[in-house]
């Protein structure tokens, strides 16, 4: 409303030009590449910026190289990789990784299974050893090869079962879109294929592919290139691959004769979806860059073709999407959409068809070109941020472009494509008589008396295996680790700040040269400022910021920041709303005049409300479907009864359909004005920048002359409730165990952090101990502290198998009550205290990540200098400390249990446990009723 001539001028240039490709240079990945005698690729890029260094092992086997009758196999055999070997006792590399502040993972993709690791880089030479010694010293056994496989079938049903969708995207597209290739079968697998598995089958998986001829090593961060080479020639080159030939597939998908029709359901599918699928090209196909920029154009964020179409302008879908699957062999091309309430997939289906007929007919406009170049341009400076995030982007150029090169002419070739090369691809693959439609639906509305045909039983046995078994040996036999180097300490960004005439606090810290800056305004409101019965007003007022201001539709909005390579979004809490822009520094000017824009002018329009009504009650009918979504929208309301923290933030199917633009637009006027604000830049930008740019933007946001109310203290003071949401045919439980808890002011915040983290805070912590490692109940299990001005809170959780969420509970109750009741040991508090240290230093190392710290710091009211001072803080706690906080907040006396899945299998174990126990159908919910349940 108040614009300065030069902000107003401004974005009426960036309304009215063009598009234009944004000038901005992508550092190339500077690296060395070599190839040992045994077939090991090593390939090095050095960082002398960072303390850390990343290790990462790629291996040429995926889910496509899965012996037949055992899909997920790779998988499983991924989660395997983690055990013990003949030098290492399981859990070693987390004690290597994670206990020294780093941090271990891989995936499974089709082509590839990749393991990696970042750790400080005085630790570089032990992972060099211990990815050698697990590449060719494995060991299978049968207890651990019972209890990884336990762990899969979870993540299996958490992933494909309990989620809504979860059938669609990892079962039905691939089964549907291929034939022949082995990329029809689920990378997960199945739960009879995974029980079906012998150890031999294992064995022999690993003698084939875990082979130094068939791996990649590489290392990116801080280390010396003449030691790193000297011990990779010490720890791999003795490494012999076996003499027998890789076996390779070689089988084509045949090429499509027709269009055909695939229908599939799942028992909780709350809004249908439709999915069309092409053959497409293999990622190294010349064709492969235009047909990333065509899906770029088709759905790459809100300016997209799907989403204006589908979303925006028809409203039939919430959501839409595109995706080019382009692996090493030929993949597929899909578009799709979730529907929206009361609308078809006929319906989802003509209009995506249409969206190809408009790119068949007609070139994409050149500010369309110009916006997904931008945007695949932001997305690759966005994956260089991190180290890990470079050997990534290495590793995929060179196992699935078949080129590490790729890496840096990869952006070249996506800038090239043409719309003319956009619409030729759309002719050559998105024929119309070439497509897979799959349909989903809810099992409610299969046809009568139709099944679907069983799965053929899968073989008993695919493999024999005669070569060696190894054992862990005696530990007076095995070879030990080398020696950790000297650390090197970190340089850490230092912000400065000033306060605007209007009282904005604006806060600037230079992090890095890489062409990107992060912008976050934070005000002081969340959805403890609903008024009483509209719940998710905050919430929707700072979503709605921008859909629209007095100047701008939500639609010019998307479209202008996308065009300049930028991503803007804004959000509430429970007691802040955010403002984020990502930027590239040559368009930081122009992107930061639409956020302020949209901070302080938001139009708040009915049509644009009824609009974002509709996807939130969307939203709420798919989350009510998911157990862990559930539980998360039972536990304010259970555990802040009564509190302004006691109700479901993101709103409700009763309250959303209350809200008027003239709600919103109270909210706005009271809460966000420059006086209850932060803005934090971050990134590619010097504090005198960042100062004039932000008196630029939002220097004349006026103050208003009222003082500014004063904000509720949280007291919550309801007992705690033992409560089961019945979701019927749910495949898992969501078992939760919850407590309110400290405010981030609290003496005890440091000893809170290190006593959640013991319990629950990474890999190594008891919980995931005690629920996944030994168990396999689980495929993670978790607690987390939330800090807040007044009272945070606290949340143990884990999802399992319905029919072991008793037991479960029980495990996360008597874990809450040993950390009260015995002291940790020195080694393991050592170890927790450096996976915090560790994870906060990774934080630092992005934009985005700095700018949350920065901005939290600022929002508690905690000098900015407590950046520096966390890591003495975090050591400096002892396990007396530890323990006298978990006596004091983390006892499960007095805790509320919250668990979501199907009741049917689950609730009369936990009756026994918890008398009081209120089992509520889902469809009896009522997230406005403080009984949570219909009258």
């Amino acid at each position: 409303m108040f614009r300065t001539l030069r902000t107003a001028v401004l974005a009426l240039l960036v309304a009215i030009a063009p598009a234009a490709a944004v000038a901005a240079d992508v550092p190339p990945i500077a690296f060395t590449e070599r190839t040992l005698p045994n077939g090991l690729r090593v390939i090095a890029s050095l960082d002398r910026s960072t303390p850390n260094v990343s290790v990462q092992v790629w291996y040429g086997v995926g889910s496509k190289d899965d012996p037949e009758g055992r899909s997920g196999f790779a998988h499983l055999f991924e989660h395997l990789m983690f055990k013990a070997t003949r030098n290492m006792p399981a859990e070693t590399l987390d004690r290597m990784t994670e206990d020294v502040g780093g941090f271990n993972n891989a995936s499974t993709a089709d082509d590839f299974t990749d393991y990696y690791e970042v750790v400080p880089a005085q630790h570089l030479e032990r992972i060099l050893w211990a990815e050698a010694d697990r590449m060719s010293t494995l060991v299978v056994d049968e207890a651990i090869f019972a209890s990884e496989r336990d762990v899969v079938k979870e993540e299996l049903r958490q992933r494909v079962l309990a989620s809504p969708y979860g059938r669609l995207f990892a079962l039905y597209l691939p089964q549907a879109s291929y034939t022949t290739h082995p990329y029809r079968r689920p990378g997960i697998g199945s739960i009879e294929e995974l029980d079906a598995a012998t150890i031999d089958d294992v064995r022999a998986f690993h003698q084939t592919y875990y082979r130094p001829d068939n791996a990649i090593l590489i290392v990116v961060g801080n280390f010396d290139p003449a030691k790193l080479d000297a011990w990779v020639d010490r720890y791999f080159a003795p490494l012999k691959p076996p003499a027998r030939a890789l076996p390779r597939v070689t089988v084509k998908e045949p090429p499509r004769t027709g269009p055909g029709v695939f229908d599939g359901y799942g028992p909780n599918v709350p809004l249908p979806a439709v999915v069309l699928s092409w053959q497409a090209v293999a990622a190294a196909d010349p064709d492969a860059p235009a047909l990333k920029v065509l899906d770029a154009i088709l759905s790459a964020g809100k300016s997209s073709r799907l989403y204006n179409s589908l979303v925006y302008d028809q409203q039939i879908a919430v959501e839409a999407f595109s995706g080019a699957d382009l692996p090493r062999d030929p993949g597929l091309f899909m578009l799709g959409a979730i529907m929206s309430s009361g609308k078809t997939v006929d319906q989802g289906e003509a209009a995506l068809l249409a969206e190809v007929k408009r790119l068949r007919d007609a070139p994409p406009t050149d500010a369309e070109m110009a916006e997904a170049r931008n945007e695949l341009l932001a997305d690759a400076l966005r994956e260089r941020e991190t180290i890990d995030g470079r050997g990534s982007a290495i590793g995929y150029a060179a196992l699935v472009d078949g080129d590490a090169g790729a890496v840096n002419t990869a952006l070249g070739r996506l800038q090239a494509v043409t719309a003319a090369d956009v619409q030729r691809v759309a002719r050559k693959y998105l024929a119309e008589d070439r497509r897979m439609t799959i349909r989903y639906r809810p099992e409610s509305e299969r046809a009568p008396g139709e099944t679907p045909p069983p799965a053929p039983a899968p073989p008993k046995t695919v493999a024999r295996y005669d070569g060696p078994v190894f054992t862990l040996a005696p530990e007076a036999e095995r070879t030990k680790p080398p020696p950790v180097g000297e650390p090197i300490a970190p340089i850490l960004p230092r912000p400065a700040e000033t306060t605007l005439p209007n009282g904005l606090r604006v806060i600037v810290a230079r992090s890095s040269d890489l062409p990107l800056v992060t912008a976050g305004l934070t005000v002081k409101v969340g959805a403890w400022a609903d008024p009483p019965t509209l719940s998710g007003a905050a919430a929707m007022m700072a979503g709605m910021l921008t859909e629209g201001t007095k100047t701008r539709s939500a639609q010019q909005i998307a479209s202008q920041i996308e065009s300049l390579g930028a991503s803007l979004a804004s959000g509430g809490g429970l007691e802040s709303s955010s403002v984020t822009l990502g930027a590239l520094p040559a368009t930081l000017p122009q992107a930061l005049a639409i956020m302020a824009d949209v901070t302080r002018n938001p139009a708040f329009a009915a049509e644009e409300l009824e609009r974002q009504r509709d996807q939130a009650l969307d939203g709420l009918r798919v989350a009510l479907g998911d157990p862990g979504s559930v539980a998360g929208l039972a536990s304010g309301p259970v555990v802040f009864a009564g509190t302004p923290f006691g109700h479901v933030s993101q709103g409700t199917p009763g309250s959303l359909p209350r809200l008027t633009p003239a709600h919103l637009a109270a909210l706005h006027a009271t809460w966000f004005r420059p006086d209850n604000a932060i803005l934090v830049l971050t990134g590619d930008i010097d504090p005198e920048t960042g100062f004039r740019l932000a008196r630029e933007a939002f220097g004349d946001w006026a103050r208003p002359r009222t003082a500014l109310p004063r904000t509720p203290a949280i007291r919550p003071k309801a007992p705690a409730r033992a409560v089961g949401m019945d979701i019927p045919g749910s495949g898992q439980a969501s078992v939760n165990v919850l407590k309110p808890s400290i405010a981030r002011a609290d003496p005890d915040y440091y000893p809170a952090l290190v006593a959640t983290s013991l319990l629950g805070g990474g890999y190594s912590a008891r919980l995931n101990q005690e629920i996944r490692i030994k168990r396999g109940l689980s495929y993670g299990a978790s607690a987390l502290l939330s800090t807040a001005r007044t009272t945070g809170s606290f949340r143990a959780s884990a999802q399992t198998k319905n029919e072991s969420a008793a037991e479960v509970l029980d495990l996360i109750r008597a874990e809450m009550a040993r950390v009260a009741a015995e002291p940790a040991g020195p080694d393991e508090l050592t170890a927790r205290k450096s996976a915090l240290v560790g994870g906060y230093g990774r934080t630092l190392a992005t934009s985005g990540g700095l700018a949350g710290v920065l901005g939290g710091l600022a929002f508690h009211g905690v000098p900015l200098d407590e950046m520096a001072a966390y890591t003495a803080k975090v050591e400096a706690v002892d396990a007396a400390q530890v323990q006298a906080f978990a006596a004091r907040a983390l006892r499960p006396d007095g805790a509320s249990v919250v668990v979501a899945g199907d009741a049917a299998t689950f609730a009369e174990g936990l009756k026994a446990r918890l008398p009081g126990l209120e089992v509520i159908p889902v469809d009896r919910l009522d997230l406005d009723s403080p009984t949570l349940r219909t009258p």
